[in-house]
């Protein structure tokens, strides 16, 4: 979840809670989570800053598992879309100066205006299963993890990678989990749109940037699932392999999840917002209904170097991946979610 939210979003700050729990037997699927949880959060990433030379590892990296998967590449540089930056400096109101990144346009006055050292290149990562109903596969449901974190930071007992195993390196291994599982059975209904994003952590940039530059069009996306932080069991979410989803009562994806047996409940803290905190708000904020999934806890690791993946517990994720997974068949292939009668999201294109 971002460390600085785009202005129009709540900055709200995470409160440590609980100490690391046993970890139940590894199964096959949960062997297969821990192995690609510890690549992308290993120290060789970096910390995943976006457009880092860790970032682009991470990258190439998704790249790789969603064509071993069988997915489509669309992006504009195969699975890579291209998301062009740069660093500026801003003067805030008490006088003091900070570098943040904002979208480059390659116009000449922009050329003129930056630095090339000041430019950088980041990406998304999007792979595609087409639809197979004639009536539906125009239609897209966009399945969505960011993959980039807070790169290498200030020193913490002498580790400065800022890893970012759970945030979100959890929901990432969760999206190609469930690309892998939808491309193994019957082709989905409507065409699913797997983007893992960079730059949630700097202002969901690279959500941002998909949303000016959609795969199919904004009008013909009927959902997006957003995956954030699952590495570790909630006890407010009922424990091992069960999660929540934000604004679960805003549209009627939570019903249609719980009903169809999904073991999901709603957010037990909505005083986090956390449906405004994670990259769903910027797809909500275009009258698409939009959810996070996460199990997150509230822990001490959020946003420091200990967030590494020795602290995941690999079969709760697994759990909660393979009923991700479900729910995302169930949007593909059952009816389009609706904004609950006068939300104001509802109301918004």
């Amino acid at each position: 979840m971002p460390h600085r939210l785009a202005r129009a979003l709540p900055l709200l700050a995470c409160v440590a809670t609980a100490a690391h729990a046993q970890r139940p037997p590894v199964t096959a699927d949960s062997a297969r989570v821990a192995r690609l949880l510890g690549a992308l959060a290993d120290d060789s990433m970096e910390g995943r800053d976006t457009g880092s030379r860790g970032g682009w590892a991470a990258a190439r990296l998704i790249a790789g598992e969603l064509a071993a998967a069988g997915l489509a590449p669309a992006g504009d540089s195969g699975f890579f879309q291209r998301v062009p930056l740069a660093w500026q400096t801003v003067t805030l109101q008490d006088g003091r100066t900070r570098r943040r990144l904002v979208f480059f346009t390659d116009s000449a006055a922009a050329r003129d205006t930056t630095l090339a050292r000041d430019r950088v290149s980041a990406a998304n990562v999007i792979g595609v299963l087409r639809g197979s109903d004639p009536a539906l596969r125009e239609e897209a449901v966009v399945v969505t993890a960011h993959y980039d974190h807070l790169g290498i930071g200030p020193a913490v007992h002498g580790d400065s990678v800022y890893n970012g195993a759970d945030d979100d390196a959890s929901g990432t291994v969760a999206v190609l989990d469930i690309a892998r599982r939808l491309a193994q059975g019957p082709a989905p209904k409507r065409t699913v749109v797997f983007v893992l994003v960079t730059g949630e952590e700097r202002g969901l940039l690279g959500t941002r940037w998909y949303l000016a530059h959609p795969v199919i069009s904004l009008a013909r996306t009927v959902a997006n699932l957003n995956i954030e932080m699952i590495g570790r069991p909630d006890s407010l979410a009922g424990g091992s392999g069960r999660s929540w989803l934000t604004g679960f009562d805003r549209s009627t994806m939570g019903r249609m999840l719980r009903d169809a047996g999904i073991p999901i409940v709603p957010d037990p803290r909505p005083g986090q917002r956390f449906f405004e905190r994670s990259d769903n708000i910027a797809f909500a904020m275009r009258g698409i209904p939009a959810h996070t999934i996460s199990s997150y806890d509230l822990h001490a690791d959020y946003h420091q170097p200990s967030d590494e993946a020795r602290y995941t517990d690999p079969a709760h994720m697994a759990a909660v991946i393979a009923a991700a997974a479900r729910a995302v068949r169930l949007l593909a292939d059952g009816p389009a979610p609706q904004w609950a009668p006068g939300d104001p999201l509802g109301q918004r294109h």
